[in-house]
């Protein structure tokens, strides 16, 4: 908790990815910069800073970060010592699909057996505070083919996973970074490519390619597990020992943001183009079926064990250094009382 003699913070971070949250929302409606300004803290995060502190992206070095972002980063942070806490789980279906070529023939799951799977190879680059943490494309493509075989009671062994690597000339057109396995798909070096969100959607319609298998349309949330399915919230622990009230104050804003978000589902999606950087076609495609209505962080039974599914997923394929404790990184106070919060505001509303 705050106390007299803890140190003033000037400064709140927060970490977007270009996904949707209640967290990008509040920022986007200016209610996480009215909620501080009233105190002189400034509100910053760390995509607009970049330079040497946008690499805290995946540390988690800055002590007032609150960063809603994938598990692939917050997870292999958590083994190597990060001192974290899990504050929150959120969980937004975002276009999570298998692309194939025209024609393919490959429409269900279980038709991917013997199939040629891209797989992005682990980034060369290394960071010290989080070594793993860099190879996202891997870590999202192996969880999206684990998820959909184990659907049609398929594992890992029954198709050929084939590493695909960066193509700077065919990527800077084809959805560069992330998604390393279209250009490879389009050459028929393999069959069938992981792909998410909506600048995966645009870049598969300007490559010509078709949806083979859309994994949101699985109905068992266990096999749509991944990088984002669930997100973490995470904060440093000295920020929750330190600085509780800001950190309550944040996550009001963020529950106000995906209240509100239940109602104006047009001004989300227009929202989600400049968040998402993807064009309005795209981000309908993306996010559909009431994604809207879910925008709230929890720390539900059903999240946390959804999480402790991915925990043991990066496990068993070299993404941890070691295995993470979870109910023992989770702090559930300050999601706690910011739900009391803001019911209070809404009955003052109301």
């Amino acid at each position: 908790m705050t106390t007299a003699t803890s140190p003033a913070a000037d400064t709140v971070w927060f970490t977007r990815c270009p996904v949707p949250t209640a967290t990008g929302l509040a920022y986007k409606l200016g209610w996480l910069d009215e909620e501080f300004a009233r105190d002189g803290i400034a509100l910053k995060t760390l995509q607009e800073v970049g330079g040497e502190l946008a690499r805290h992206h995946y540390d988690h070095g800055l002590s007032t970060l609150v960063r809603e972002g994938g598990n692939l980063l917050a997870l292999p942070a958590r083994a190597q010592g990060a001192p974290t806490r899990l504050i929150g789980l959120t969980w937004i279906d975002e276009w999570q699909a298998i692309l194939v070529r025209p024609g393919s023939g490959i429409t269900t799951p279980a038709q991917l057996q013997g199939k040629r799977l891209a797989l992005p190879v682990f980034r060369a680059e290394d960071l010290r505070e989080n070594r793993r943490g860099r190879s996202i494309a891997r870590g999202m493509s192996l969880a999206g083919y684990k998820g959909v075989l184990a659907s049609a009671g398929l594992t890992l062994d029954d198709v050929q996973l084939v590493e695909v690597g960066a193509d700077a000339q065919a990527s800077a057109n084809l959805g560069a970074g992330l998604w390393q396995g279209i250009a490879p798909l389009l050459r028929g070096e393999v069959d069938a490519v992981y792909v998410k969100g909506a600048a995966a959607a645009e870049a598969a319609r300007a490559a010509g390619l078709e949806v083979g298998i859309d994994i949101d349309a699985l109905p068992d949330r266990r096999f749509r597990v991944n990088n984002g399915t669930p997100r973490p919230i995470t904060v440093h622990e000295t920020m929750l020992e330190q600085h509780f009230e800001l950190v309550v104050r944040f996550l009001t804003q963020t529950l106000r943001a995906a209240h509100w978000a239940r109602s104006h589902q047009a001004d989300v999606l227009a929202i989600l183009q400049g968040e998402t950087r993807a064009g309005a076609d795209a981000v309908a495609e993306a996010y559909r079926d009431g994604f809207h209505l879910t925008l709230a962080p929890d720390l539900s039974d059903d999240k946390v064990a959804l999480f402790r599914q991915q925990k043991d997923f990066q496990l068993q394929h070299g993404f941890l250094d070691r295995d993470v404790d979870i109910e023992s990184w989770i702090d559930r106070r300050p999601l706690e009382e910011a739900q009391r919060r803001l019911e209070a505001l809404l009955r003052v509303a109301a």
